[in-house]
């Protein structure tokens, strides 16, 4: 170790964790190192191998180093920053000239620092006067978000810090493959069991995670919902509700209760797959200790009754309990790096920084005080990420996109790479090239991780400060500095500083009184507080335990919202008689953008995948590793067989990190929630055969 060297603390790139690590120059002065950094408490130190490779992304051989503009050959040619951001300009500029503000659009990122998407945020409403902006993480967290907000009257990730999972007496861990998503965060499961708590999972698959499990619990894809009412019937049925907490510190119990009564053991063993004795196992475990929590990830939540779903979980929590407690509760899993973040400060559809609603008048007075712009010029709420995608080339004819890989990521996949195609203009600021940065006619070179300082907040809710540790090469700008340059060349000279601190200083400012109230952080605080959690008005410590006292609600107490089990969008029949399911690998990352260009991670996982059950696998011939065709409504794709009994037999299971003819997303319905307006992912109707 060269302790004489200087070293700079800071955190991963990737989920949101936020894992913390230290970087320190590389021999020869050519780049970083990873180091362990033990002192931060959501990690202490432990690094998945995507944190511990994110430094083999900053190299010139695999990024973006200079900005590129299509010429009329039609080939993206290396330009000057100064020619590439009058391109942009002039082309969001011409198209708002020529259909209106709303015929330009803004897509952002739940990777973006709090700072950058701050400044998307308030460069759509106030340069370019559109309502048409939002963001990818609405295809991350959005049901759990619009969930919490339903019971609970506020949204944050985890109403508590990673550090009571252990302390809990059992945790439900709803559709989420820790073990491969968020490695690190396995040890909290780990040392749960260690001492002497239970785990129950609940996923269609038999993953890594799962493995760790007392109980899983493998339900038919798209009947999460179903099967959280049978337990909460189950639970009302042999007396298990706690009475005295649901009449002090609830409302809509007796109609919850009435829409679980209907909802009978095996009627939800008929819809799920999933036998009685397990669930009374599942309601014996989950309500034998003091405490308990019910933690859900994309699994429930990428369905078009994702809501409805989180509410069921919800409902199980506050019916025993389980919530507004110490050491219980109910929390999301938040997967971006700043999934949490990115949405509360303004790059998603319907709100302003702090959480605040763009509907409110008293919300948009406040914030339109801080820009220095008449409330009335705010526009209003626009539409959301698949909507907006959906409405490219026709209603929507430029975009400006930072930090999102749609192409890749977005369901329907290829219908959107034809929309993405029909732009008039399309500008992309991104770090490499991906599959929609390749589509664009300027490309913007953006700074990454280290070479950046920026807030971000973890799925806790902990505002945390990454450090810049290296110099960019020198064809590269900020995504600050992008925006600084964009609205000079539209007028406006003031109001968007390329200094990331002082960005922060006001989007304190912006925040404060609303429900993400930053007003009491600092960089100051934050590094000296290993993080500070929201809310955190001007002179509060942060609040680390939400809802102990009283629910975010007017009245102070948590709502229950009846709700009733209903089918996917689409269920298996004659011409698609199986059920995909869509999730990560632990060696890639979301669209793969990034971690697809690290040799040792692509040596981990080469590419896409299609995962069956033996019985299935016999009975349409496919053979290990030879070619399927997964075919839905909506297109084809072909990957590797991939034979386990870790899945259900009529189940088939795709990672979606690739493009090409085993993408994934191909196939996956955009059905939408009617809430949060989040996709179909988890779940489409398919049929496979060997290719």
């Amino acid at each position: 170790m060269h302790t004489s060297e200087p070293v700079t603390a800071t955190h991963c790139p990737y989920c949101a964790l936020q894992c913390g690590m230290n970087l320190r120059p590389a021999d020869g002065g050519a780049g970083v190192t990873v180091e362990e950094r033990t002192d931060f408490p959501v990690n202490r130190g432990a690094l998945c191998g995507k944190g511990r490779t994110a430094p083999a992304v900053l190299s010139s051989r695999v990024r973006l180093t200079g900005p590129l503009v299509r010429t009329h050959a039609g080939r993206l040619e290396p330009a000057t920053w100064e020619e590439a951001l009058d391109a942009v300009a002039e082309g969001l500029a011409r198209t708002g000239r020529a259909y209106g503000p709303d015929a330009v659009g803004v897509f952002g990122g739940g990777g973006l620092t709090n700072e950058k998407a701050y400044a998307l945020g308030k460069f759509a409403r106030v340069a370019l006067r559109t309502s048409q902006i939002d963001y990818n993480g609405r295809f991350c967290m959005s049901s759990a978000a619009a969930a919490h907000q339903r019971a609970f009257g506020l949204d944050r990730g985890l109403p508590f810090p990673l550090e009571d999972i252990p302390r809990t007496g059992c945790v439900i861990l709803v559709g989420s493959n820790l073990a491969e998503t968020m490695p690190p965060a396995l040890r909290y499961l780990t040392e749960l069991k260690a001492g002497g708590g239970t785990l129950i999972v609940i996923d269609p698959r038999r993953t890594r995670t799962a493995e760790q499990a007392d109980l899983h619990l493998a339900p038919r894809p798209g009947t999460d919902l179903a099967l959280a009412l049978g337990l909460l019937h189950l639970i009302v049925a042999q007396g298990r509700t706690d009475e005295e907490f649901i009449a002090a510190r609830t409302t809509g119990w007796e109609e919850a209760r009435a829409a679980a009564m209907a909802h009978w053991p095996e009627l939800v063993e008929r819809i799920t797959g999933v036998p009685v004795p397990k669930l009374r196992e599942a309601v014996a475990l989950f309500c034998a200790p003091e405490s308990a929590m019910v933690l859900t990830a994309r699994g429930p939540e990428q369905q078009s009754k994702g809501t409805d779903t989180v509410g069921a979980w919800i409902n199980l929590c506050l019916a025993t309990g389980r919530a507004g407690r110490p050491l219980s509760g109910y929390g999301c899993l938040t997967g971006q790096g700043n999934g949490q973040g990115g949405r509360e400060h303004g790059q998603k559809a319907d709100q302003l920084p702090g959480y605040r609603k763009l509907t409110d008048p008293a919300a948009r007075a406040h914030v339109a005080e801080v820009w220095g712009v008449d409330p009335d010029d705010l526009p209003g709420p626009g539409r959301s990420a698949y909507e907006l995608l959906d409405a490219l080339g026709t209603d929507v004819r430029a975009l400006l996109l930072m930090g999102s890989n749609p192409v890749v990521s977005a369901p329907r996949a290829a219908h959107i790479e034809d929309r993405i195609r029909s732009l008039d203009f399309l500008a992309v600021a991104d770090v490499v090239l991906s599959e929609t940065a390749a589509l664009a006619d300027v490309v913007l070179p953006v700074t990454q991780w280290a070479e950046e300082t920026g807030t971000t907040t973890n799925l806790e809710g902990r505002v945390l400060l990454r450090r810049r540790a290296l110099t960019p090469p020198p064809g590269v700008r900020s995504d600050l500095d992008v925006l600084h340059g964009l609205a000079a060349r539209m007028g406006i000279e003031k109001g968007f500083p390329t200094e990331p601190e002082e960005v922060f200083e006001e989007l304190r400012r912006a925040s404060a009184g609303g429900p993400a109230d930053y007003s009491g952080i600092t960089y100051a605080r934050i590094e000296a507080e290993q993080g500070v959690f929201w809310p955190c008005p001007e002179g509060s410590a942060g609040t680390e335990r939400l809802f102990l006292d009283r629910f975010a609600t007017e009245d102070g107490r948590a709502r229950f919202v009846p709700v009733s089990h209903r089918d996917a969008d689409e269920v298996p029949d004659a011409d698609y008689p199986l059920l995909l399911t869509t999730g990560r690998v632990v060696a890639q990352y979301q669209s793969g953008a990034q971690t697809r260009r690290v040799d040792e991670l692509n040596a981990a996982a080469p590419g896409p995948f299609v995962e069956l059950h033996p019985r299935l696998a016999a009975r349409i011939g496919a053979v290990d590793g030879s070619p399927l065709a997964v075919t839905s409504r909506r297109g084809r794709a072909v990957a590797p067989a991939r034979i386990t009994d870790t899945i259900r037999a009529d189940t088939v299971f795709m990672p979606f990190h690739w493009p090409g003819e085993g993408r994934a997303n191909t196939l996956t319905n955009p059905a939408l929630d009617p809430v949060s307006r989040m996709p179909e992912f988890k779940v489409c109707a398919v049929r496979v055969e060997p290719a």
